[in-house]
């Protein structure tokens, strides 16, 4: 498994490594999952801090593995490559223990929705960019997802960030609320350990039934609407105009490589 978790402070401190950015491919979903898995198993009790390594949080998706399934014009293959990322959100989203995001650097689309999918997130105070591009490069945000970004962020800011697509800044993300807390990097973990440990063990189940309690319109909207929604996206995928801005952007990660 290529996720490390380490016991700091009673709380379980889960550093991503899939890659070097954490772009979020077949093999970062499987890290997750493995990850979660371990984390009930012998961590059941604590609370979770996810990061990333150096500079990147997570860079969001592999574009070069998911252009190929968005291209394919398979109905099946683009609806259980979309299962598989929510499966894989709301495991996070789910999580009844307290989790924190502890946000080394950029969060970019995907990689900022594993940020928001924790209950807190924390920013070190560094030159990073934050935002959700999906849209201007051709890519339906999955309703699914947007239940996700307006619970975390609210409507308006929810709309915001999804419509416009724009990346942003430290200080602007942090005005639009993106975070609960900005703190030097030197303080990133302990600041994210602090929030994890909101509340001692033994109140656990008061915060799991009270954290299901808060996600439940959400959930039922997941369940009971975005599903339907969500079986459209193989034909948003295909739309001429969402294709060429998806090749578009697949040339300008080739250029930069």
């Amino acid at each position: 498994m290529a996720w490390n978790i380490e016991v700091m402070d009673g709380c379980a401190v889960v550093r991503m490594a899939t890659n070097k950015v954490n772009v979020q491919n077949e093999r970062f979903f499987a890290d997750l999952h493995e990850t979660f898995d371990r984390l009930e198993r012998e961590f059941n009790e604590l609370p979770v801090v996810l990061t990333g390594q150096g500079d990147v949080f997570s860079a969001g998706i592999d574009f070069q593995y998911s252009f190929e399934i968005f291209g394919s014009g398979n109905p099946a293959t683009i609806r259980d490559w979309y299962r598989t990322y929510r499966e894989t959100n709301l495991r996070i989203f789910k999580y009844p223990r307290p989790t924190v995001a502890a946000i080394n650097g950029h969060a970019i689309a995907g990689g900022l929705i594993t940020a928001l999918d924790c209950d807190f997130r924390i920013a070190a105070r560094k030159t990073a960019k934050f935002g959700l591009n999906e849209v201007p490069i051709g890519i339906p945000m999955p309703a699914a997802y947007v239940e996700i970004i307006k619970y975390a962020l609210g409507d308006q800011v929810g709309a915001l960030a999804t419509l416009r697509g724009k990346l942003y800044g430290l200080e602007e993300a942090a005005r639009l609320g993106f975070f609960h807390e900005v703190v030097e990097p030197e303080h990133l973990l302990p600041t994210a350990i602090a929030y994890a440990r909101c509340i001692t063990p033994d109140c656990n189940t008061a915060y799991a039934m009270s954290k299901k309690a808060l996600q439940d319109s959400v959930l039922r909207q997941i369940d009971e609407r975005t599903v339907a929604l969500d079986a459209l996206l193989p034909q948003g995928m295909g739309d001429p105009g969402n294709r060429q801005a998806q090749d578009r952007r697949r040339q300008e990660i080739m250029k930069k490589g």
